[in-house]
């Protein structure tokens, strides 16, 4: 199992970026959660196979319709842990 973590910059909050990263990686099979951060940045921690993780990683360019995406800083590792689902945190 692989494990990506990112943090999404740009245009992010106050957009639906949470719910809308939420849906998709639930549509994709993906599992992790999405969090806003306090510097106005969003960060998302994804588990699934290389596949997977690639086109979840292509899909938060895009974001949701009111979003701009400028940068994404990503980390990709190795992992044991099993997450249920995908959420989004507080």
């Amino acid at each position: 199992m692989r494990q990506f973590r990112a943090t999404i910059h740009g245009k992010v909050q106050g957009v639906w970026f949470r719910a809308w990263t939420r849906d998709m990686a639930r549509e994709l099979g993906v599992t992790g959660w999405v969090r806003n951060m306090k510097d106005g940045n969003v960060e998302a921690l994804a588990h699934g196979n290389d596949e997977l993780l690639k086109k979840f990683e292509q899909r938060l360019w895009e974001g949701p319709p009111l979003a701009r995406v400028t940068k994404i800083d990503a980390t990709w590792s190795e992992t044991d842990e099993i997450l249920p689902s995908f959420s989004v945190r507080r």
